[in-house]
């Protein structure tokens, strides 16, 4: 019983310090530190109005009103842009199920801005890997520009002024495309310009 112990009692020490260790511990530096240095990233990134918080800008919106941008389409369930629910479509290309909702989604654009001939940017008809994905690229913000701005009854050179101030250049200079926030230019919209009624 002795040797049992004795070959016991150094793995629950471990199994303690290791547990006090990566458990607690190191789980209370990384806290602090993330507070500290990015504490609105710690936070969810969340945006906050009169006191209001009104979403994060890491997860996308739906939006569907003409007056404002729209975003990628959203699978997730049982609502689009559900965080707890992330998921992308297992649905492959082959598939006419895909077929069906791009056709779906193809039409909705058509009909909220029959006028525009543009081609339709692929990111404005198929969802994102995550479901949840807040940006769009150029091209899709540069699609809805003359339908957002005529809904408001502005200018287009104030809404593509807006697209411009809420574009982020690629990661490190490298890393990705361009691209928009989508709830995050449509607050600017709303603080700049009027729905018109």
């Amino acid at each position: 019983m002795k040797t049992f112990w004795r070959h016991l009692r150094p793995a629950l020490v471990f199994l303690a310090a290791f547990t006090l260790l990566t458990g607690v511990l190191y789980p209370l530096l990384v806290t602090a530190v993330a507070q500290t240095i990015f504490p609105h990233q710690a936070n969810g990134s969340l945006v906050e109005q009169d006191g209001v918080i009104l979403g994060s800008e890491l997860i996308g919106q739906p939006f569907d009103d003409p007056a404002y941008f729209w975003g990628r389409p959203s699978l997730t369930s049982p609502y689009p842009y559900n965080a707890a629910a992330s998921t992308g479509s297992t649905i492959a290309t082959s598939n006419p199920a895909l077929t069906e909702r791009v056709t779906a989604r193809i039409a909705t654009l058509e009909t909220a801005d029959s006028t525009n001939t543009q081609p339709i940017p692929v990111d404005l008809v198929t969802a994102s890997g995550s479901g949840l994905d807040p940006h769009i690229s150029l091209a899709a913000a540069e699609y809805q520009v003359e339908r957002v701005a005529r809904v408001r009854g502005v200018e287009t050179a104030v809404v593509r002024q807006l697209v411009d101030e809420y574009t982020k250049g690629r990661t490190f200079g490298v890393l990705g495309e361009p691209r928009v926030n989508v709830f995050r230019l449509n607050l600017a919209l709303d603080a700049v310009t009027a729905v018109n009624s």
